[in-house]
Formats: structure tokens, sequence, C-alpha cells
């Protein structure tokens, strides 16, 4: 058997070109054959084919057609996020433009730990975690490390915390928070998170008060610009003041939320988000890159001396002392690809008014969506969109009769949609992250709901 051919190299990459076309293909056969957004027939069909086309996982004999047949199955039984009606999680549609800087990135295969492996994605990494730092902190001079997303990004905030404060400190969050902070204290060997009442979906800046007014010792609040349920947004202005007067560190999760810095118009509902140490972003949501996009801002650029490792082998002091930068405290990872091309690429060819658009598009969608609920007579909307998340659900159902809703639609792969439990009831979740859906797309996910829980719980055809 002749030595197959790499992807970089001299002449290596003319290999790709023939294999491009037949991915291409089979991507678009794969979603022909899926139809839908989902495919069809519930997590043992899904199974059932996956296992068809892969056959003899390891055979003694190689199949020159492995590439065909496992991409066409991958695509027949994916979540296909650019389908206008699978709208269920933070899951957006990548943009052609990263998903080509990304294979890029993957054919010359650099590892961010040395610069004698990624001598020029250093520096482009230097640059963009730089301009994105300052989007969020504007003044002094901050930084940004590239995670592979929030939960990373809010593990690293609690650690830089931790080490800040002398190797002990506690968390407060709200009810709201996401499940990646009081999993990061447990990781982290911190003292039991403080958790303060957030009635409505948002932190409850009295509660804080009174709660960092009761505690003694090192304190890191964790607020939240836009949650994973509703899309709500904590009172970051009435948060900031509250941990400057208690003198407790803040770090804001804006996994989701932080795309808003990109929108002219919607961007003011950020406002306070600079007063924090640390702020999570996430751009594999509200930035359409593929997974992994994260960033972890950091204020003060003091605070990643805790990161800093000496390996011999990767940064060797005569060798930072004779200039290569040393990239191994840049990471609680040492190897890591460059996700920063795919980031670098999408700013450059779309700017912040391109960026800007496709933020004010989706939130644009949900609120669209929202009136279609709000007008229909045989459903209830939660509240109106803050940013592109809508909740709702059938007018007088129960809990068990909304899920019931969403897995049959998920099982005829109809549809997708997302679930969230506020105020003690379950609701529908539609996440809006398709920029090129269409008003007739979300009345077919509202008519395609209607039909489900007719056909489940009223056998008649819905109004």
């Amino acid at each position: 058997m002749s030595t197959p051919p790499l992807a970089s190299g001299h002449e290596h990459p003319h290999a790709l070109r023939p294999l491009l076309d037949t991915v291409l293909e089979a991507l678009d056969t794969g979603a022909r054959t899926r139809g839908g957004p989902l495919p069809a027939g519930g997590p043992e069909a899904v199974a059932g084919r996956i296992r068809e086309a892969a056959g003899d996982v390891l055979p003694d004999r190689g199949d020159p057609h492995a590439l065909r047949t496992l991409v066409h199955a991958f695509a027949a039984t994916a979540a296909d996020p650019a389908h206008p009606l699978c709208a269920a999680h933070l899951h957006c549609p990548p943009l052609a433009v990263a998903a080509a800087a990304d294979l890029a990135a993957s054919a010359l295969n650099p590892s961010m730990d040395s610069w004698d492996q990624a001598p020029g994605a250093s520096e482009l990494e230097r640059l963009i975690a730089t301009a994105l730092a300052r989007e969020v902190h504007p003044a002094g001079t901050p930084d940004s490390l590239v995670t592979t997303g929030g939960t990373e990004s809010n593990q690293l905030a609690l650690l830089l915390a931790r080490e800040a404060h002398g190797g002990s400190v506690r968390l407060v969050c709200g009810a709201n928070a996401h499940h990646s902070l009081p999993r990061a204290a447990w990781l982290l060997g911190l003292p039991e998170p403080v958790v303060v009442p957030a009635p409505g979906g948002t932190l409850d800046p009295e509660a804080l008060d009174a709660t960092l007014t009761r505690l003694s010792g090192p304190l890191i609040v964790a607020a939240t610009a836009g949650t994973t349920d509703a899309g709500l947004i904590d009172p970051l202005p009435e948060i900031a003041a509250h941990c400057a007067a208690h003198g407790a560190r803040l770090h804001v999760d804006a996994a989701y939320g932080g795309g808003l810095l990109f929108s002219d118009r919607h961007r003011t509902r950020l406002t306070g988000l600079d007063a924090a140490a640390t702020v999570t972003l996430d751009l594999h949501k509200l930035g359409w890159q593929p997974v992994a996009a994260g960033l972890l801002t950091v204020r003060d650029p003091h605070d990643l001396t805790a990161l800093r490792q000496r390996a011999d082998y990767l940064n060797a002091d005569d060798d930072t002392e004779a200039g290569l930068p040393d990239l191994l405290g840049r990471s609680l990872r040492t190897t890591r690809r460059p996700d920063i091309l795919k980031l670098a690429v999408t700013l450059k060819t779309l700017g912040r008014s391109g960026l800007g658009a496709l933020v004010d598009q989706v939130c644009a969608h949900a609120r669209q969506f929202a009136a279609l609920v709000d007008a229909h007579p045989d459903f209830e909307l939660h509240a109106p969109p803050v940013i592109s998340t809508v909740l709702f659900r059938p007018t007088g159902a129960t809990s068990a009769t909304v899920a019931a809703v969403r897995r049959a639609l998920l099982t005829d792969g109809s549809a997708v949609l997302g679930r969230a439990r506020l105020d003690g009831r379950l609701w529908l979740k539609a996440t809006l992250l398709n920029p090129v859906t269409g008003p007739d797309d979300l009345a077919a996910l509202l008519h395609l709901a209607a039909a489900s829980r007719a056909t489940l719980v009223e056998g008649h055809t819905p109004r």
C-alpha cells in the first residue's frame, strides 16, 4: 500500500481537492437523505443507520470509499443548525468563510504550545486576543485567552480569582448561573458556592447586596449576560456597584450575550460589562464560528501570571530570553489547535458592521417569532425576548405535555426545539441563531408545535 497523501507540504495540498469534492457531495446527498433539521426515527433508528454505514470500524484492509460513506451518514444523521427549523440550542450555523479557514488550520495543524510549532499563528492569536479584550475592557491593557468555550472560560475565571486572592475565594452566583460555575468551584476545591435568588430569571441585586454584607473573606461574584434558558441579562451596573462597595471580584459569563458587543443597536444591553475582572465569551454562539471558539477576557493582565509554567522543551529560559514567545502560559491545555485563524478571518471579512448586522437579524427574528406566539390563541409567550431566545408553551398544557410535544418533533425529525423550566413550569425554547431564517420559517415552526400538541393531546387539527 502506498503512503496516503498528507494535507500540507509542498505538493500534498493538491490531494485535498478531490477529497473536498467528495466531502461536499456527501454533505449534499446526506442532507437530502435527512430531509429536515433532524434525522427521523429517534435514537435507536439513528444508531442503526450509523452502525450500518460504519460496519467494521477497524477492518484488516482499508475501504477507499470510507470518506464518502461516513460523511454521507454523518450528514444524514446530523442535527443541522443551518436548517431554519433547528432552533433548540446555542448551536449556531457556522459561516462558510469560518469553516474554510478552519480547514486551513486543520491542514497545517499548528500546535499553540510553542512558537516553533506555530510561529505565525502565535502572533495572530496575540493580535486577535488583544482586540477582542479591548471590546470588553476599553481602558488599560487587557488581554484574553482562547478557550474551548464557556465551561473552560468559567473555570479559568475562578482559577485566576483564587490565585489573585492567595489561594482561596468563594463563589457567589445567581440561581440562574450556568452549571459550569458551581462545577468549576468543585473542581478547584473552592468552598460551597453561595447561591443568590434570581426571581424572573435574573440575579436579584438587593439579595446580592445582603449576601455580600453577611459574608466575609475573598469573594467572586459571577453574573450572567445571556442565560442559556431564556437569554436573560443580569442587571450588570447594579451588580458591579455592589461588588465595588463590598470589595468583591466580578466575573461575567457572557458566553451567549457577549456577541451583542458587535451591534450598535444592542451593545448597550451590556452596559457595566467593563467593570468585570474577567468575562467569558463564546463566538461559536453569536459569532457564527465552528466549535470551538471561546475566550476569557482579563482586565488586568497580571492575573495571567498564575498560569505560567516552565517546560524546557517548549519554553526554555534561554529561548524566551532570546525573544521566542512563551505560549505555555496562555492556556491550561498544552497541545491546542489554532482556533484563532477562523476568528481572525471572520472579523477581517465581515468587520464590526457585518457581524453586528447578523446579531441584529437574529434578535429581530426572535421578536417576530414572539409576536407570532403572542397572537396565536393556542400558545402562551413567557416574555418578550432579550436576545434571540423565545420561550413559549401550549396554552393550558401540563409540563408533561410540553415535554411530549418536543420529543414528538424530535422523533419525526420535523423541528428541533429546546426546553427550559422557569416559574415552576416547562417551556418550549426556540433559540434563533440562523440569520437567514425567514418569516415563513418562523410560522412553520409554530405550526409544527401546534400540530404536534394537537396530535398528542386533542386529536384535531390546530387552528
